[in-house]
C-alpha cells in the first residue's frame, strides 16, 4: 500500500493544540488499524499505514451516510501536502488526513472552500452550482443522520415530526440562494473557490454542518460549546405530531439569539388544546419569547418568532430580533427590514382596533395575522411586508388555519395569571367576537380530545 510520508506536516497542523493533534493522530491510527513496521537498512522504523476508502467505511460503519463518507475520503486524497501537483493516490496518508481535519474544523472560509471543492466528486474546473446543491443536500441529510445515529436529537422524535427528507431540498436551495449573483442561473452557474468562499461567509450554517458531521460522526475533538445551540432540546412535545421537521428546527434555531437556542417547550397545540383563541392567548401570554407555527388549509407551513413575551396591548411591541419564516413549500427566514417597529401586536375586545395577533406590516395589513375569530388569518404583502421584508407566507392572502402550535424558547417562564391572562382562560368572560365558532368547535372535537391547559 505504500508508506511514504511528507515533510510538510508542521505547516498544516499548527492550528491544533498538542493534545488535539495527538487525538487526530490517534484517530488516524484507529482507522488504519495500527502501525506497519518497515525495515530500512539497519534501523526499523514505524510508519502509519495509509488508509483506504474501505478502511474508512469499516471504521465509521453507519455513523455517516456512505455518500458523505465517499466525499470526505475524496476530499482527503486530493490534498497535495507539498504543492507538487501530484496525481491523487487511491490511499490517504496521515498528512492528508490531518490537513483535512485541520482545515475543516479550524480553517477560515477560504481554506474550507478548497476542502469543499475537493469533496464535490468532480474536477474543480467543472464545478457548477448544481454540484454545490447536491453537496448541500447530502450535508443536511448527513447532519440529521449523524444526530439520529448518535441519539443526539435531544428529545425530537423523527416519527412525530414531519418527514425530514421533505425539508432537505428546500433548505439546500435556500442556503444556496446566496450564490445567485448574476450570470447563468442555477444549476448551470460556474463556481470557483472565490465564489464558494464568499458563500461560506454569508451562510455560516455550512461550516457548522461540517463541524457536526466530523466531530459527532468521528467522535473526535468533541466540544460542547462548538455545537451547544445547534439543535434545541425538545420539551413536552414528544406525544403529538409536530408541523416541524428536523432541518427546519435546526435552521430556525440558528436565527434565534444564542441565549434562547438551547430549549424549545411546547406550550400550545391546536391538536391538544383545541381551536380556541382564548386558550391560545392564555397559553402564550407571559411565557417569554416563542415561536408560532401555522399550517393553512392549503398545506403551507409558516410562522413567526416573537422576541418578547406576548401581552395584550393596543399598540405594537417587541424588538428587532423578531422575524417571520416559511417552512413549506419553501424554507426561509425574514428578519427586520429597518422600515418600522411593528414587530408584534396582540389585542382583543375593542371595537376600534383589530382583535387578534399580528406580526409585521400595518394594522389590518399584517405580514402574519391570526384573527380572534380563531381559524382565520391573513398574510398581506404587496409586494413585501414592510417590517420583515417577507412575501406572502400563506398560499392565499386570506387563509384558514388547519393546525397551529407554539413553542416557548430559552428558559421557560411559567404563566403568572395576570388580569388579562385570567380573563382569557375564562372563555365565558370574553366578548362574542373572541369565542370559538361552532364549526371550529366541531372540528376540534373531531381531531382531538381536549386536555387541560399546559
Amino acid at each position: 500500500m505504500g508508506n511514504k510520508q511528507t515533510n510538510c506536516r508542521p505547516n498544516y497542523c499548527s492550528r491544533f493544540l498538542p493534545e488535539e493533534q495527538a487525538e487526530i493522530d490517534g484517530l488516524f491510527a484507529a482507522v488504519a488499524g495500527g502501525l506497519e513496521t518497515v525495515s530500512c537498512e539497519r534501523n526499523r522504523k514505524c510508519f502509519p499505514v495509509p488508509i483506504s476508502l474501505e478502511m474508512l467505511q469499516a471504521y465509521l460503519g453507519d455513523a455517516i451516510p456512505q455518500k458523505m463518507i465517499c466525499r470526505i475520503y475524496d476530499g482527503m486524497r486530493h490534498i497535495d501536502p507539498c504543492g507538487l501537483n501530484s496525481v491523487p493516490s487511491e490511499y490517504v496518508i496521515r498528512d492528508q488526513f490531518s490537513i483535512f481535519m485541520s482545515e475543516i474544523l479550524k480553517g477560515n472560509a477560504g481554506e474550507k472552500s478548497k476542502m469543499i471543492m475537493k469533496m464535490l466528486l468532480v474536477p474543480c474546473s467543472s464545478v457548477r452550482a448544481g454540484h454545490i446543491q447536491e453537496f448541500t443536500e447530502d450535508l443536511i441529510t448527513s447532519v440529521v443522520h449523524v444526530l439520529y445515529y448518535r441519539n443526539e436529537l435531544k428529545g425530537w422524535n423523527m416519527k412525530r415530526c414531519q418527514d425530514f427528507t421533505a425539508g432537505v431540498r428546500p433548505l439546500a436551495s435556500q442556503l444556496l440562494s446566496s450564490l445567485k449573483q448574476g450570470g447563468p442561473p442555477i444549476p448551470d452557474k460556474t463556481c470557483d473557490c472565490s465564489l464558494l468562499e464568499d458563500w461560506l461567509l454569508k451562510v455560516p450554517q455550512i461550516s457548522t454542518f461540517l463541524n457536526v458531521i466530523i466531530r459527532r460522526g468521528f467522535l473526535v475533538l468533541n466540544s460542547y460549546t462548538e455545537i451547544a445551540g445547534f439543535i434545541p432540546e425538545c420539551k413536552d412535545g414528544r406525544d403529538f405530531m409536530s408541523l416541524l421537521n428536523i432541518p427546519a428546527i435546526i435552521y430556525i434555531n440558528s436565527y434565534l439569539p444564542s441565549s434562547l437556542q438551547h430549549t424549545w417547550r411546547l406550550i400550545f397545540s391546536s391538536q391538544i388544546h383545541g381551536y380556541s383563541f382564548a386558550k391560545f392567548c392564555g397559553n402564550i401570554i407571559d411565557r417569554g419569547p416563542c415561536i408560532i407555527v401555522i399550517r393553512d388549509r392549503d398545506g403551507y407551513i409558516f410562522g413567526g418568532f416573537a422576541s418578547h413575551s406576548w401581552a395584550v396591548k393596543s399598540h405594537f411591541q417587541g424588538d428587532c430580533r423578531s422575524f417571520l419564516f416559511t417552512i413549506f413549500p419553501n424554507i426561509a427566514v425574514y428578519t427586520y427590514s429597518g422600515y418600522n417597529d411593528h414587530y408584534m401586536y396582540l389585542n382583543f375586545g375593542q371595537q376600534t382596533m383589530p382583535n387578534g395577533l399580528g406580526m409585521g406590516g400595518q394594522l389590518d395589513y399584517f405580514g402574519l395575522w391570526i384573527d380572534c375569530d380563531f381559524g382565520k388569518g391573513h398574510s398581506k404583502a404587496n409586494p413585501r411586508c414592510s417590517t420583515y421584508n417577507s412575501p406572502q407566507l400563506s398560499c392565499r392572502e386570506n387563509f384558514e388555519i388547519d393546525c397551529l402550535e407554539v413553542w416557548a424558547v430559552g428558559d421557560f417562564q411559567c404563566c403568572e395569571k395576570t388580569g388579562y391572562c385570567s380573563a382569557l382562560q375564562n372563555e365565558s368572560s370574553l366578548s362574542a367576537a373572541c369565542l370559538v365558532p361552532d364549526s371550529w368547535q366541531r372540528r376540534s372535537g373531531a381531531k382531538s380530545k381536549l386536555r387541560s391547559c399546559m
